[in-house]
């Protein structure tokens, strides 16, 4: 973009063709690289505030590995989703300093340190079914530079065990639970706080919970205000919420 000032300021490009040049500057190869099988996006932490994140699942630890490599190359942080510890030990040649967090399945890779937010995000869950998915959130919300303050096992079943750690909950600035079953916790949090509350339904369950679905439906369905629900499963996209609204 420098440079295409530069030959406007000059003489050398006229306006039209400047603006033109300017529209594209963004989507040239230096920041989408083609690594074949992948088109690795290096704007992304400039758009979104955050770099791409590498979906592990169903991707094979070669391809993992020129992803990672691209995106140390460019010097930013890397953070891989379903993954295993299979490809965490390929993965240690190219990024020894890396780390596997068995309970999220996700691996980081820290190439430059992030500012940390003052405020917290709570992650808490109903039931210790549900500790994956809220490490997922955890782990992603730390990724991206924020305090976080996990608290597992709380479900409606004892609703004493909620209460008993209400004060936690509400010292946090955004509010991420994690449930399975018939999917209530959200809903009792809801209100309880004066916080946002982003919901995320587990798989976990007996046959009527349709892997998730009722959980789904009953969050959807909540009369408690203030309370936002991503999909089955997906701890990454609440820590990911989580971190934009604890950042606003």
């Amino acid at each position: 973009m420098k440079e295409i000032l530069d030959a406007y300021k000059e003489g050398s490009l006229s306006l039209d063709a400047a603006l033109e040049a300017l529209g594209s500057a963004r989507f040239q190869d230096q920041l989408l690289k083609d690594l074949g099988h992948s088109t690795l996006d290096l704007d992304r932490d400039r758009r979104n505030g955050a770099a791409e994140v590498i979906y592990g699942e169903h991707k094979s630890a070669p391809q993992i590995m020129d992803l990672t490599e691209a995106m140390l190359d460019a010097g930013r942080n890397v953070l891989i989703t379903r993954t295993t510890p299979d490809v965490h030990a390929v993965l240690q040649k190219l990024a020894p300093d890396s780390q596997f967090h068995a309970d999220a399945r996700a691996i980081t890779c820290i190439n430059r340190p992030v500012d940390r937010a003052e405020t917290t995000v709570a992650v808490v869950t109903a039931g210790t079914s549900d500790f994956s998915v809220a490490a997922e959130a955890a782990v992603t919300a730390d990724f991206l530079g924020n305090p976080v303050k996990l608290i597992s096992d709380v479900g409606v079943a004892g609703i004493h065990r909620l209460l008993n750690r209400l004060p936690e909950i509400r010292a946090a600035r955004v509010v991420v639970v994690v449930a399975g079953m018939e999917g209530a916790l959200p809903s009792v949090v809801g209100g309880l706080v004066d916080k946002p509350v982003i919901a995320v339904p587990t798989s976990v369950g007996y046959g009527a919970a349709f892997g998730g679905v009722a959980a789904l439906l009953g969050m959807l369905n909540s009369c408690a205000s203030g309370v936002s629900v991503v999909n089955i499963d997906n701890g990454f996209g609440a820590g990911y919420l989580a971190n934009m609204i604890n950042r606003l």
